[in-house]
């Protein structure tokens, strides 16, 4: 409830609730996500708007062996109830398996340290193809010299292949949480231009979500914007008979 309630005073209108499984823990099962409604009896209304803050579900899987992305091949109905379906690949072979056949909508990079592998241009591209985003942590440039120092380079790295498809994440703590703005800053560290780094929270989030949508459905969703006319369109509208009467 605190994180929810600072991720609304920081201006966000859309959380994701992070069910973490670490498949190196033994008897790790992927449970029904909790509804939200069931932890938040009121949500609070987004700032400027009369509508209220939107909770997802998100399922996040670290994989550190090719074994355990056989089940995110496998049709588990547990799965498809996720909103969004992130990947967190622990070697060069899975981040390219993650890239070029996983059905998710997110790859997380690990920036905490030294990667042991290069970003090669193939699988990223296919990953951007498949509509998929990268995620990047960003509190560890925050907390920590080192890891500041780790998290620039392995960003710098990323962007200079994946043309700016990233996202941001933080941590479960209130105080390491940072605002749209304030994020999109901490993007042009990481080598993205600034409309690049402004897509990061908001655009690029909000195709994360219709791409898992798109995978849920296993056919694809309509998304529809209300475009404002300009003043000269709503004139050409008006019949001329009505225009006359109004001049008149």
């Amino acid at each position: 409830q605190s994180i929810l309630t600072v991720c609304f005073s920081v201006g966000y209108s859309a959380v994701a609730l992070n069910h973490v499984i670490d498949f190196k823990e033994k008897k790790q099962e992927i449970i029904k996500p909790v509804s939200p409604s069931e932890l938040f009896p009121s949500l609070p209304i987004v700032q400027g708007t009369s509508k209220r803050i939107k909770v997802l579900t998100r399922l996040t899987l670290i994989v550190s062996d090719p074994s355990h992305c056989n089940l995110l091949r496998s049709t588990s109905a547990n799965i498809r109830l996720y909103d969004i379906i992130a990947v967190f690949p622990k070697t060069e072979k899975l981040f390219h398996i993650a890239c070029t056949t996983l059905d998710v909508d997110l790859v997380c990079i690990n920036v905490t340290e030294k990667l042991p592998f290069y970003f090669r241009r193939p699988p990223v591209n296919m990953a951007i193809d498949r509509g998929i985003y990268f995620e990047l942590l960003y509190t560890p440039a925050i907390k920590d010299s080192t890891m500041r120092r780790y998290t620039i380079s392995n960003a710098i790295s990323l962007m200079q292949i994946c043309k700016g498809k990233v996202s941001s994440q933080s941590e479960n703590k209130p105080l390491e949480l940072r605002g749209p703005y304030d994020v999109a800053n901490l993007g042009l560290l990481f080598g993205l231009s600034e409309g690049e780094a402004k897509a990061a929270v908001s655009t690029n989030c909000r195709a994360t979500m219709l791409h898992g949508e798109t995978r849920k459905s296993a056919c694809g969703v309509v998304y529809t914007v209300k475009k404002p006319r300009k003043v000269e369109e709503e004139e050409a509208a008006v019949p001329a008979c009505k225009k006359a009467k109004t001049q008149a």
